[in-house]
């Protein structure tokens, strides 16, 4: 078909108009009033759900997504992670797992709003709560308080974020999907350690982020206290209950941290949390005029590398509605799904009618929300532990313990806290072994060196603070001293006091004991017996798992070793010699390049402590979720392709006997389908040959 120019013209010009219609933003206004959030003068009661972008993966972002979009979410909720983005001072990067404003436009591809946890401190359990920690060696500065070289920084990153979504037109006055923002964090529970400095300083950090101008509200979680127009929101897993309400009559009731779970340590038990709790405390909290409810975490994900704060194992919230893999784990997901759609079809009764509360037995009551004679909503609560037949209405209903029952029109109960549907029944995760690393060819070894005092540059008349000293470049410090005296020390005993978190101690290269703290109890004693002669050298390697990251006065935490003690003598305060983090950290021997810059050699069935092991596999066919199993290596950390994907520590067992983490996930999307090189460093005595490759399915 031929076409003459000025249809040419025409069909182009129309084309060029439809592209531009395609790309219409939509501004929006986000207010609040006493009930819920206003989105274009619309109340809405939302729920939401925390997915933190830098513990999962780009490639999985749109499934996690869509799965909590398809669980009855109406916004993802994430932290933003000052360390993670400006690592050194005035370094700034968003690439790759950092791309903050390409989760947030996937966020917005699906239709879902986002509320934006600036910080710029965020614990988290997160390494150093979110800082970074070159602002610990800035002079004077002193933490979240009112002390000026804190509040620059602090202003400084906000304001960068801030233009930052603002350049990409994220927030809904811009027609993103942005609807509320969150300064500080948590503050409440450290104010009083800063007596007035801290009141001072929470009315600045309102004040400042305000002044941001985002065109939404703002959010101050567990601050009682947070200045107009600040909402201040409840944190914990029984907000209806527990939380004292907005601090103006003005402000809704908002739930930003329903934990679905709980953050595990190292020698800790999962915590389990029943799908049936969750519920009924959402329930409740709806009850009782709530509009807002965010469940941290919806997704956990995973502490790649070394994120992870003190003690805090890789995986993060794997109990959550979405495990760290990404996959659905039920009843949870299911049963929150149902809960979502009962309130949801209630919804504009909830928010306009009139709310009433009538007692229906001793730890029984309705609460009544009704808009018209016509429109009327009930969530009917049995607070006790035992089934309750109540009449409500002159009608019978048998309330399960502990539990509320929705009624979206005051008579049929569709759906109940305690009861779970049998498509929401759980199924069993199960790990389906792929490869085995179980032939000493597939190994290649290489023995970390241990130094002596001669070998080391940085000295000191002292012990030095680990955090300091190594500033969150490794996990590793050396601290070695040589013995200079005629008279030996035969059968003693080294003592050690560490903050460290761990420790192994070495004469002239031999190891001679090891010992760790807890999450609980972080200083700690090693004991152990040695000999002494003139000239020997005693080399101790002090470990941290994961920097601090809560309680006031952040800046003043050390680690590392507090005094060193043999047969009554105190060699605290002698010349000391540093070595900041291992030989194969510093020759980056986990990646490709590194790794040929050492030598290499073969797999002994005697292992040894402080090894390097490193082999190669190709990635398993299909779409699982792909995890090694470490269960049968001590502690130390692990790489796939230069990537790494956490710290492990299968020796520290739980009071059942078991490893806290057992399975390390390896994103698809950082596998090549064939020659992914894996990379170990063992501290221990870790055997890498029962060592399996797996898939995840649930079933």
């Amino acid at each position: 078909m031929m076409l003459n120019l000025s249809s040419c013209f025409f069909y182009s010009s129309l084309l060029l108009l439809l592209t531009a219609a395609a790309f219409v933003t939509v501004l929006a206004t986000v207010t609040y009033d006493g009930r819920s959030l206003i989105i274009d003068g619309q109340h809405r009661i939302l729920f939401s759900g925390s997915i933190h972008y830098p513990r999962s993966t780009p490639e999985m972002w749109p499934d996690l997504i869509t799965k909590a979009k398809e669980g009855g979410l109406d916004v993802i909720q994430t932290y933003v992670f000052w360390n993670l983005h400006e690592p050194q001072q005035g370094q700034y990067n968003f690439s790759g797992r950092r791309d903050l404003v390409r989760f947030i436009k996937e966020i917005q591809a699906q239709g879902l709003y986002v509320t934006l946890r600036i910080g710029p401190y965020i614990e988290s359990e997160w390494t150093y709560g979110g800082l970074p920690l070159w602002l610990h060696d800035i002079p004077g500065i002193t933490f979240r308080t009112d002390n000026n070289q804190y509040k620059f920084h602090m202003q400084r990153f906000a304001a960068k974020i801030v233009n930052l979504m603002k350049s990409a037109n994220l927030y809904a006055s811009q027609g993103g999907p942005i609807i509320l923002s969150q300064i500080e964090n948590e503050y409440g529970n450290v104010e009083k350690a800063y007596h007035e400095q801290g009141t001072s300083y929470i009315r600045w950090a309102a004040q400042m982020a305000v002044g941001l101008n985002t065109g939404v509200p703002w959010v101050m979680c567990k601050q009682d206290d947070a200045p107009d127009p600040m909402i201040n929101a409840c944190n914990g897993m029984k907000c209806g209950t527990t939380f004292k309400g907005p601090n103006s009559p003005n402000k809704p009731s908002i739930w930003t941290e329903n934990w679905t779970s709980f953050y595990q340590a190292f020698g800790e038990k999962p915590y389990l949390r029943s799908a049936e709790d969750i519920a009924y405390n959402v329930a409740l909290f709806i009850a009782k005029k709530g509009s807002y409810v965010n469940y941290y975490m919806y997704h956990g994900g995973t502490n790649f590398d070394r994120t992870a704060s003190a003690y805090i194992i890789t995986a993060y919230y794997d109990e959550a509605p979405l495990d760290e893999y990404g996959l659905v784990r039920q009843p949870k997901w299911g049963h929150l799904k149902e809960l979502h759609a009962a309130i949801k079809s209630c919804s504009d009764t909830l928010l306009n009618g009139t709310q009433s509360i009538i007692t229906l037995g001793s730890q029984q009551q309705a609460y009544v929300f009704r808009r018209s004679s016509k429109e009327c909503a009930a969530f009917l609560e049995n607070s006790g532990g035992k089934e309750s037949t109540v009449k409500f209405q002159n009608i019978p209903y048998v309330l399960p313990p502990r539990s509320i029952s929705i009624l979206p029109d005051c008579k049929k109960v569709t759906f109940n806290s305690g009861k779970v549907s049998t498509q929401n029944n759980a199924r069993v995760r199960a790990m389906i072994p792929q490869l085995k690393f179980n032939t000493a060819e597939r190994w290649k070894v290489y023995t970390e060196a241990i130094p002596n005092f001669d070998d080391t540059k940085l000295r000191a008349n002292k012990l030095l603070d680990q955090i300091s000293t190594v500033k969150d470049t490794s996990d590793y410090l050396w601290y070695t001293f040589r013995f200079n005296d005629k008279a030996p020390i035969v059968q003693s005993l080294l003592r050690v006091l560490s903050q460290g978190h761990v420790l192994h101690a070495f004469i002239n290269g031999v190891l001679v004991g090891s010992g760790h703290g807890t999450l609980d109890s972080r200083s700690f004693v090693t004991e152990c017996k040695v000999n002494l002669t003139n000239g020997m050298n005693v080399s101790l390697l002090s470990a941290t798992v994961g920097m601090p990251a809560s309680g006031a006065y952040l800046e003043s935490k050390v680690a590392g070793l507090r005094s060193v003690k043999v047969q009554g003598r105190d060699f605290t305060n002698q010349a000391w010699g540093y070595q900041v983090g291992l030989q194969g950290e510093k020759l980056q021997i986990y990646t490709d390049i590194g790794s040929s810059k050492v030598q290499w050699g073969n797999f002994q069935s005697s292992v040894k402590p402080l090894t390097w092991y490193q082999t190669t596999f190709d990635a398993p066919a299909g779409k699982d979720p792909v995890v090694l199993n470490l269960g049968s290596m001590g502690k130390g950390l692990a790489w796939v392709n230069g990537q790494g994907i956490g710290r492990y520590w299968l020796s520290f067992h739980t009071e059942n006997g078991d490893p806290s983490q057992t399975w390390y996930h390896i994103p698809r999307s950082l596998l090549k389908s064939t020659g992914n090189l894996l990379v170990l460093f063992e501290e221990e005595t870790g055997n890498p040959l029962e060592i399996t490759l797996d898939t995840v399915i649930y079933k």
